[in-house]
C-alpha cells in the first residue's frame, strides 16, 4: 500500500488555496485580552445530558433552551422534574436504536450516522408565528409548527446546487430566511478539510416563504457559518470561519447589495447573535499558533504535511491546534467592545452551546468587575 494513502488526506482530490486572511500579529495590535479567562468562571449545566447542543433557542413564551443534539433530534428544557423532552425530528428515518447512540458516545463517533438520523445546527423561532425553523447540515432548511414533531423541508436546493450543509440561519421581519450553505464540496463529517483545504465554495442563501424559492444571495464564501441580522434590518453579519473574520453584508442604503469586513478575529469563528442593545456576540475557537500561519499562506506545504502517513491528531499537536473557546462582543461597525475567553479550557446569565462536547455553559452577564 501507498504509505501517502494512510495519511488522513487518503486518496481525496485535495487542492489547498492561499487563505484570505489577515496575520495574526495584526489583529492582535488591537485584541484586548481576558487576563482572567473569565468564561473559566462559568457553569457547565446538563452535563452528560446533551451531546454537541450547536445552537440554543427560547420560544416565544419563554420557555427552553432548546438544542439541536448530535443524534438528530431538537429537544426542549422543561425543567428540572420533567427533564429535557424530544421536540422534533428532522428525518423521517429517525430510529431511537439507530441514532441514540450520541447519549453516550462523542459528537465524532455519531458522524456515520448523521446523514440518516440529521444534524440540526441553526435554531430561530418566528415570533410571529411560533415556528421553529431548523438548519440541518443533511436536510437543508426545514421548518417545525409550535408543538413540535417531525420537520417540513423547505429548502434542500439553490440554483440547482444541492444545499450540502446548512448551518445557520437568522429571520427577517418580512418572513425571509437567510441562511448559510457552508460548501459544495464537503458535508459536515469532512467539515475539517473545509479549513484544511482554504476551498470557497459556500454560499449565503434566501428563502422565500410566499413562493416557496430559495435565493443565491452570495457565493464563493470560505466556511460561511453563523448568520445574524442586525437590530434594524439594514445589513446582515455572517462568519467566515477559514477567513477568520466577520463580514457584513447591507441590505438598505445606497451600499444595498455590497459586503464588506466588519471585524478580523484571531481564532476561527462559529456563531453570532445580537443582544438586546443591538451588539453582537460571536464564538470562536482561538488562537492561531506560527506554525499555522506558515501553513495558511503556503498552500503547497498544506499538501505535503497533511498527506504525511502520520495520524491527525498528531500532525494537529506538532502545529498546535489545541484551541480554547473565546467570545467577543463586537457593535455594528466591528468595533470591539468586550471579550471572554477561557484559555484553561474549564468551560467555554451566557448561554453558550457546543458542537462538540456534551453540555451547555451558562455564565452571568455583565461579569463583576474587580
Amino acid at each position: 500500500m501507498d504509505p501517502f494513502e494512510m495519511s488522513p488526506l487518503g486518496g481525496r482530490d485535495f487542492r489547498p488555496v492561499t487563505n484570505n486572511i489577515v496575520p495574526y500579529d495584526q489583529v492582535m495590535g488591537s485584541w484586548p485580552w481576558d487576563n482572567r479567562s473569565q468564561l473559566g468562571l462559568g457553569n457547565l449545566e446538563f452535563k452528560d445530558e446533551v451531546f454537541g447542543p450547536e445552537s440554543l433557542e427560547f420560544d416565544t413564551s419563554g420557555r427552553g433552551p432548546y438544542a439541536g443534539l448530535a443524534d438528530g433530534r431538537v429537544v426542549r428544557w422543561m425543567g428540572k422534574d420533567a427533564g429535557w423532552e424530544t421536540f422534533a425530528l428532522v428525518s423521517r428515518n429517525w430510529s431511537e436504536k439507530l441514532c441514540a447512540q450520541a447519549k453516550d458516545s462523542t459528537t465524532k463517533k455519531q458522524w456515520k450516522l448523521e446523514s440518516r438520523c440529521g444534524r440540526p445546527l441553526g435554531l430561530r423561532f418566528d415570533r410571529k408565528s411560533g415556528d421553529l425553523y431548523i438548519a440541518d447540515a443533511y436536510y437543508g432548511l426545514l421548518v417545525v409548527g409550535p408543538e413540535g414533531g417531525l420537520a417540513t423541508p423547505l429548502a434542500t436546493q439553490a440554483d440547482g446546487e444541492p444545499i450540502l450543509f446548512a448551518n445557520d440561519l437568522d429571520i427577517h421581519d418580512n418572513g425571509s430566511i437567510f441562511f448559510t450553505d457552508t460548501s459544495n464540496r464537503y458535508n459536515r463529517a469532512d467539515h475539517f478539510f473545509i479549513l484544511l483545504e482554504g476551498e470557497a465554495t459556500g454560499r449565503l442563501l434566501r428563502y422565500d416563504p410566499p413562493t416557496k424559492t430559495t435565493h443565491v444571495v452570495l457565493k464563493g464564501l470560505a466556511f460561511p457559518n453563523g448568520v445574524q441580522l442586525s437590530k434594524d434590518q439594514s445589513f446582515l453579519l455572517y462568519t467566515e470561519t477559514t477567513n477568520c473574520r466577520i463580514m457584513k453584508f447591507m441590505l438598505k442604503g445606497p451600499k444595498s447589495g455590497t459586503t464588506e469586513v466588519a471585524a478580523n478575529l484571531p481564532g476561527f469563528p462559529d456563531n453570532i447573535r445580537i443582544t438586546e442593545k443591538g451588539d453582537f456576540w460571536v464564538a470562536m475557537d482561538c488562537c492561531r499558533t506560527t506554525a499555522q500561519e506558515v501553513l495558511i499562506y503556503n498552500p503547497w506545504l498544506r499538501g505535503v504535511y497533511f498527506r504525511l502517513p502520520i495520524p491527525m491528531k498528531y500532525l494537529a499537536r506538532m502545529v498546535g491546534m489545541r484551541m480554547y473557546t473565546m467570545i467577543a462582543r463586537f457593535n455594528g461597525d466591528g468595533e470591539i467592545l468586550d471579550v471572554l475567553d477561557d484559555r484553561k479550557g474549564a468551560v467555554m446569565k451566557l448561554w453558550i452551546g457546543t458542537v462538540a462536547h456534551n453540555h451547555i455553559a451558562t455564565i452571568p452577564y455583565p461579569l463583576e468587575r474587580h
